[in-house]
């Protein structure tokens, strides 16, 4: 054997233990407290266990960038957290692998198998089901407070004569039409159905009295951080924003606010599978393991969503269901559950079909709205 022969092999040798080692799994989400919780609930114990390095980049969702990535083929991302309408989208247009579910996912800790563990049917099929979380709104208690009134309902929230000041809404059409129908009198079970008979200029009416009121005002929110940094900076008085954002600057950062739940929108989030990720045998191995019971039950331990796992409440009551806060030292999970039923007196439950059926549809009205504000 020459010696180059013999160089070239033991590269070979040191390179291989190396490269065993370097597998990866990109994983991408919404950042913040939010994607804290999965670190720490399913990532790191994942990563500790397999080895395999385990990434997170944020985003601000949606399916732009995944296709840019695509098209140019140079696919970054293996797993994304997205919403409903985007697995329906993704899939219909091959982004997305899609499952054999009860044989690509594992039962559950009850023995249930898969497709019976999860609270829901998945919405197409390559969506694998993460976290139950609720679109709500939270006020400063700081700044609002008329006489010992505070606010209590979705027409609250729009009623700026009685509570004036600046509301904070989400950049985007979803949250804010279902929240102006319910404030305009329309029963949250029957938003969906109306939305279909001219519901979404009602919605965009009741929108522009609240933004074009004297007494309101709207600014916009994309980044899940904002609502609650709007509020404790005075920059609005109430902000509609996801429940576990709110939970987390009240309970870790002692921030002045409070959660109203009345006319919330429970919704899902959901993983999806890149087809021609860079670490595709990788990512399905994890993507098993964070939505198996005990991943999800962990998550849940760091933020107030609910796991879409029915047994993964098993595993949360039957450890212990506290969240520690340094601020707030243990605080019982439970009753800040979306799923509540405390918080789930009067709820829309999110229709992940109407917007992937009309999305083109009410993407151009709402950014007509925006212009014309």
């Amino acid at each position: 054997m020459s010696r180059l022969t013999k160089l070239i092999s033991l590269a070979a040798l040191l390179v291989a233990p190396s490269m065993a080692t370097a597998a990866e799994v990109n994983v991408v989400s919404w950042g913040g407290a939010y994607t804290e919780s999965q670190k720490l609930g399913y990532g790191d114990p994942y990563q500790e266990m397999s080895g395999v390095q385990v990434n997170w980049i944020d985003y601000s969702g949606g399916l732009s960038e995944i296709k840019a990535q695509v098209e140019s083929g140079a696919i970054t991302w293996d797993i994304i957290d997205v919403y409903a309408r985007d697995t329906i989208i993704g899939c219909d247009e091959g982004l997305f692998v899609e499952f054999d579910f009860d044989n690509d996912f594992p039962a559950g800790v009850n023995g249930m198998k898969a497709s019976d563990d999860f609270f829901a049917p998945m919405p197409s099929d390559c969506a694998v089901g993460n976290i139950l979380y609720s679109w709500n709104y939270a006020y400063n208690t700081d700044n609002v407070n008329f006489d010992g009134s505070y606010p209590d309902s979705m027409e609250d929230f729009f009623n700026p004569d009685k509570y004036p000041g600046v509301r904070s809404i989400y950049s985007s059409a979803m949250s804010n039409l279902e929240f102006a129908l319910v404030a305009d009198g329309v029963p949250a079970s029957d938003v969906y159905d109306y939305m279909e008979d001219n519901g979404i200029d009602r919605a965009l009416d009741k929108l522009t009295d609240l933004c074009t009121n004297p007494n309101g005002g709207c600014i916009f929110w994309s980044a899940g951080a904002q609502p609650p940094e709007q509020l404790v900076s005075g920059e609005a008085i109430m902000a509609t924003g996801w429940n576990g954002r709110h939970f987390n600057a009240i309970v870790n950062e002692g921030s002045p606010m409070k959660m109203v739940w009345d006319g919330q929108i429970l919704d899902y989030e959901y993983f999806v599978l890149v087809k021609g990720g860079p670490n595709q045998e990788e990512a399905m191995k994890a993507l098993q393991y964070f939505t198996s019971s005990e991943g999800l039950a962990g998550s849940a331990k760091h933020i107030a969503y609910a796991p879409f796992r029915i047994s993964s409440l098993d595993v949360i009551m039957a450890d212990e269901p506290w969240f520690y806060s340094e601020q707030a030292g243990a605080v019982e999970i439970m009753p800040h559950m979306p799923t509540a039923p405390a918080n789930t007196e009067n709820y829309v439950l999110m229709n992940p079909e109407w917007y992937a059926d009309n999305n083109t549809e009410i993407n151009d009205a709402w950014e007509a709205w925006k212009a014309n504000l």
